[in-house]
């Protein structure tokens, strides 16, 4: 099986520190022109992004695609919401799970897919402090033993 190949525009790594990500959606998203060829350009920012859901439809707020250089009077806002082509089963399995306490949608990453923009959202629940201070911790000790490994290997 072939996997399909793609082009990386922009990623939240935030998101992995703020949320922990219960599961992954992958998601059209409907843009202008204009918008496009300033995305080719890798022009976006989706560090604040997160996904809203307003009469069974879902849009990405505070994505910010920065406007198209030649694009004169075609340029839309740059932080206006744009909406996520979605089925209607994977909408509803959204709205019932962030329901629930504390959870959201967040995008992680956008890119390329052959000619087409898509959006990787998470699931995710919010971390507490505590489990920031966890992180950072675990992330510190493996560092640490990666360079003792090199050190030892040289």
């Amino acid at each position: 099986m072939s996997e399909r190949r793609y082009k990386l525009i922009a990623q939240n790594k935030k998101a992995w520190f703020n949320y922990f990500i219960e599961e992954t959606l992958q998601a059209g998203i409907e843009l202008f022109g204009t918008e496009v060829k300033s995305l080719r350009a890798g022009k976006c920012n989706i560090g604040d992004a997160h996904v809203e859901i307003k009469d069974n439809q879902a849009y990405v707020v505070n994505m910010h695609i920065s406007p198209y250089e030649r694009g004169n009077i075609f340029n839309k806002d740059p932080m206006r919401k744009r909406r996520l082509l979605l089925h209607k089963r994977e909408i509803k399995k959204l709205i019932g799970s962030t329901a629930r306490d504390g959870y959201t949608v967040v995008p992680v990453k956008i890119y390329f897919s052959g000619p087409y923009v898509k959006v990787d959202i998470a699931l995710a629940k919010g971390k507490k402090l505590y489990d920031k201070r966890h992180s950072i911790a675990q992330k510190d000790a493996r560092r640490e033993n990666e360079r003792d490994f090199k050190i030892k290997n040289l």
